[in-house]
């Protein structure tokens, strides 16, 4: 498989003391990285949260990578559609998104911006064409400089439909999620 398990710290006694209230936040345009958050949050029972723009990307593939490109080069913050009603509330938060032009989409870096992570567990996902991770744990990490970013997961997109057992294994190998 093209899955690719990207270490970030924590041993596995402190990960899984670490899990308390669970929030699934995501951003997707074509639908792999939503499929990822739904398996994670079936596994977890977490509430599920898609983070949208109020400017829809296109829906062309080549428009939307067009447009991607400028706000990466302009490092732009696209606006919030929708809110999290309650940060506060949560003590783990999955972040997952697709790497786009090596990192993740601007639209994660206004979302990551916008709430103050200190103190929880971050645990990052993304769906990628062959670029796994690109530069993006960097980028979350520096915006999460307060928070405990575990290990994430990055699947190739082709691989998304078939990744249930590899979302379990790596769920249970953060702590989150029991072995069964």
């Amino acid at each position: 498989m093209f899955l690719v398990a990207s270490a970030v710290a924590l041993s596995g006694a402190a990960q899984a003391q670490s899990k308390g209230k669970i929030l699934v936040a995501y951003f997707s345009w074509g639908g792999n990285t939503r499929e990822v958050a739904k398996q994670i949050q079936q596994q977890t029972g977490g509430d599920l949260f898609e983070i949208t723009t109020v400017k829809p990307y296109p829906k062309d593939y080549n428009e939307c990578v067009a447009e991607a490109k400028k706000e990466q080069q302009a490092n732009a913050r696209p606006a919030l559609a929708a809110e999290v009603k309650d940060m506060a509330a949560y003590d783990t938060v999955f972040v997952g998104y697709p790497n786009w032009w090596g990192t993740m989409p601007q639209v994660l870096f206004t979302f990551l911006e916008k709430y103050d992570l200190s103190g929880k567990t971050v645990v990052p996902f993304c769906t990628h064409g062959g670029g796994r991770w690109g530069r993006s744990l960097n980028d979350l990490k520096k915006l999460c400089p307060d928070a405990t970013v575990l290990e994430g997961l990055a699947i190739s997109g082709g691989m998304v439909r078939r990744s249930k057992d590899d979302v379990v294994k790596w769920l249970q190998k953060t702590g989150i999620v029991g072995k069964k």
